[in-house]
């Protein structure tokens, strides 16, 4: 996969509770309703805290089980003398033992089953023990929803909280909506036929048993073996197998595999352009330039055909479509150091924007139960102010000649494949060290932003504002970018000099933000899970972790390399870079497989360097 640019660890303790609802008190034999605080009837917390010395972080993730609310307030008390410091995703304030943190600005909101994850840094001596209850808008947190009718009979024999008696004359009113954790949302039916606004809420994910079965074979790889991967049909051959990632399922087989998972929302990645990727050497696919033809009738129009099988109209197919293409016609056709011959070829031909419009309208086609959502790179592609609008504005018109037009786009998709990191506390560019903005740094280079979560929302913002349908929602690829492990900052540097302030406090640590190869020092990011933000559909791994970028040397055409992929300087670690990284390293790991082979030291690598840890 190509990426240009323009421009104490310890131990680990997770906890989950929760609360909300049901019997909280039995008095002979007399079922006694809870107070109920009308704004939160239902709530799980899972806190997390990472230790060392006299320091720590803490990550929490709030579930909503109840209504959906518009505000949020999250209360619980210390056993010891821990002080809250720095809080993220959320405003906090501290009184003695008393910790409340409050919704930001941008994430007040919380649907039903959807997630926040709010987080902070904090000092404490002697035990650093977890919190033991949790209250969410006065209600304590146990993980049920409360309900608004129990049953009251004297008659009615006593029953534990989680279990509330049928009455033969006044059944209690259950909610249909069990608790959730942030990885596995709870499975839903909704009418086949129904096209969701966002089609991983209460959904089964699938889970590719090719993947699968590569991770849980390594050390501890059980561990993650059951998450959900993105599916890459990077050949026509891999619509009906084996694909060019080394995979024997083709994508009928993955659906009926999905069927018998029981899955509702399986995930598949489409990516055949004609010239893809502008020909870069690690990921060049198998159509020339002017082989539109061959993509339309021989890639798109074999998928599209087992998609809209009403065999499979139960799963929610979600396409990801067509990765890098437009922002490289973007950034990459104008000449420059970021400019290759074959991006500016694509960009005159037109054919990348005629294969996704023609992707985007036969794929939206298939059925109510497809889904598609374009690959818009990320904050540290397309971030400046330079890009940001013209992205936008070249996705808007290839959406606009697909047939159905911006309706067959369901969202976006940022940092598929990439490092960049989630979110970054310190780095924010409007923070300014010795009177200067952080913007003039080397790493951020005047971008305009510094993590996915806040670009991906700025760019969903500015799409809709160019006439994308409000519905509109957005996936952040984070099967790669926690950077955990003891390199991660815990806080912010004090340093005054702007350069050393940033490489001290990022949480991402690459050497350079165009470095997008094998990177060392990468680690697992957060679990797949639905809603986890407002306008953010998903967090999803898309690349599946352990497939590697692109060889690190040479591969000679064979049995390692059927495709005859070619060594990509970037994946080269003693290559001296070049004007797309600013000349830096590349900080790729060595010993690595052409793109798509499992590379077992990366995934090592990613599953010690997890954040949150595993």
């Amino acid at each position: 996969m190509r990426r240009i640019t323009l421009g104490s660890g310890g131990r680990r303790r997770t906890q989950v509770l929760a609360v909300a609802g049901g019997v909280t008190a039995i008095a002979g034999g007399l079922l006694i309703a809870p107070t109920m605080a009308s704004a939160a009837p239902g709530c799980k917390v899972v806190y997390a805290a990472n230790s060392w010395n006299t320091g720590f972080t803490a990550s929490i993730t709030i579930t909503n089980l109840g209504d959906a609310l518009t505000n949020w307030k999250l209360e619980f008390d210390y056993a010891g003398n821990q002080a809250v410091t720095n809080a993220w995703n959320g405003t906090s304030s501290q009184s003695g033992k008393h910790v409340t943190i409050t919704n930001a600005a941008y994430n007040g909101s919380i649907a039903t089953n959807g997630t926040v994850n709010p987080g902070f840094q904090g000092t404490y001596s002697g035990t650093n023990a977890d919190p033991t209850s949790f209250k969410l808008n006065g209600t304590t947190c146990n993980g049920g929803v409360s309900s608004t009718t129990p049953p009251v009979s004297s008659t009615t024999p006593p029953v534990s909280s989680t279990t509330p008696p049928v009455s033969s004359t006044t059944p209690p009113v259950t909610s249909t909506t069990p608790p959730v954790s942030s990885t596995t949302p709870p499975i839903t039916t909704p009418p086949v036929g129904t096209h969701l606004d966002n089609p991983y809420v209460g959904a089964k994910w699938y889970v590719n048993p090719d993947w699968s079965s590569k991770a849980a074979a390594e050390p501890g790889g059980s561990k993650i073996s059951n998450q959900p991967t993105g599916v890459w049909l990077d050949s026509i051959a891999a619509i009906t197998a084996p694909s060019g990632s080394g995979y024997t399922t083709g994508l009928r087989k993955h659906l009926d595999n999905a069927l018998a998972q029981g899955a509702t929302v399986a995930q598949f990645v489409i990516y055949d352009l004609p010239g893809r990727d502008c020909s870069a050497l690690a990921s060049n696919g198998e159509l020339g330039p002017t082989e539109i033809g061959r993509y339309k009738t021989e890639y798109i129009d074999p998928i599209a055909a087992i998609e809209a099988d009403s065999k499979y109209a139960s799963i929610r197919i979600v396409n990801i479509v067509e990765i890098d293409s437009l922002p490289n016609i973007v950034t990459n056709a104008n000449g420059g150091s970021g400019g290759t011959d074959l991006c500016a070829t694509m960009k005159a031909n037109g054919n990348y924007e005629a294969g996704i419009a023609y992707a985007l309208g036969k794929l939206h086609a298939a059925g109510a139960n497809t889904y598609n959502y374009i690959d818009a790179a990320h904050h540290g592609w397309i971030g400046w102010s330079s890009n940001f609008v013209p992205a936008a504005q070249e996705f808007l018109k290839a959406a606009q000649l697909a047939t159905g037009g911006v309706s067959t786009v369901d969202g976006f998709i940022t940092d598929t494949a990439n490092y960049s990191a989630l979110s970054e506390p310190w780095i924010q560019p409007t923070v300014t060290v010795g009177g200067q903005s952080i913007r003039q740094s080397k790493w951020l280079d005047w971008n305009d932003y510094a993590d996915e979560l806040t670009f991906a929302k700025a760019f969903r913002t500015e799409l809709i504002s160019l006439g994308f349908n409000s519905t509109i929602g957005m996936l952040i690829d984070t099967s790669r970018n926690g950077w955990g492990g003891s390199a991660r900052p815990t806080k912010a540097s004090t340093s005054t000099d702007i350069n050393t302030y940033v490489d001290q406090s990022r949480i991402d640590r690459r050497i350079h933000a165009g470095n997008w190869c094998n990177q060392s020092g990468a680690g697992l990011g957060e679990r797949p899970q639905a809603a986890p933000s407002a306008g953010i559909d998903a967090y999803v791994w898309i690349k599946p972790p352990g497939e590697s970028d692109g060889s690190s040397t040479l591969i000679p055409q064979g049995a390692d390399n059927p495709a005859g992929k070619g060594l990509d300087g970037m994946c080269d670690p003693n290559y001296a870079g070049n004007g797309r990284n600013g000349n830096n390293k590349t900080g790729a790991l060595s010993g690595a497989p052409v793109s798509g082979a499992w590379f077992s030291a990366q995934f090592q690598q990613l599953m010690a360097n997890a954040y949150p840890a595993l």
